[in-house]
């Protein structure tokens, strides 16, 4: 059982978001929807809550109305395997969204992933200095990050601009 839980407060698009977050994770499922009743305060039969999960981690999401937004103070960081894998996620996160440097994305919900490489923090925290500062100065040119041009910055290949 996981012991902390993300949980996220949207206006009224909860249903939506989760349809969507569940399309573009492989390992993603809907979990308990809670329905508003009589009572309310929301529509009759309209989404309260809903848990979900995403590779493995637990959501829960509110529909709690325009009280709060999403910024960029909190992000999920998604390290993935191989630049196709990268891409992937990139293109559909940023579909009628917003692309940000050295990987970061926010998404259509106003929600902010990280999009990396798992290669990215232990080439970044190589004991070689120079190796890590290279990596650096590359990712810090980047939206979407190339694997192969962060690889070619850490052995010291020349990387086109």
């Amino acid at each position: 059982m996981q012991k902390i839980t993300p949980f996220l407060w949207f206006d009224n698009q909860v249903e939506e978001a989760i349809i969507y977050y569940v399309s573009i994770f492989k390992s993603a499922k809907v979990g308990r929807v809670v329905r508003y009743g009589e009572a309310g305060p929301g529509p009759k039969g309209s989404v309260m809550a809903a848990s979900f999960e995403l590779e493995g981690l637990e959501f829960t999401a509110l529909n709690g109305g325009p009280h709060f937004k999403f910024n960029e103070a909190i992000s999920f960081v998604v390290k993935c395997d191989d630049q196709a894998e990268l891409d992937d996620l990139w293109e559909r996160l940023s579909e009628d969204g917003q692309e940000r440097r050295c990987g970061w994305v926010t998404d259509r919900f106003g929600i902010c992933w990280q999009i990396v490489p798992s290669t990215l923090t232990p080439m970044l925290t190589d004991p070689d200095a120079q190796k890590s500062q290279r990596v650096m100065e590359a990712l810090l040119k980047m939206n979407k990050i190339d694997i192969a041009t962060l690889e070619q910055a850490f052995e010291g290949q020349p990387v086109e601009s």
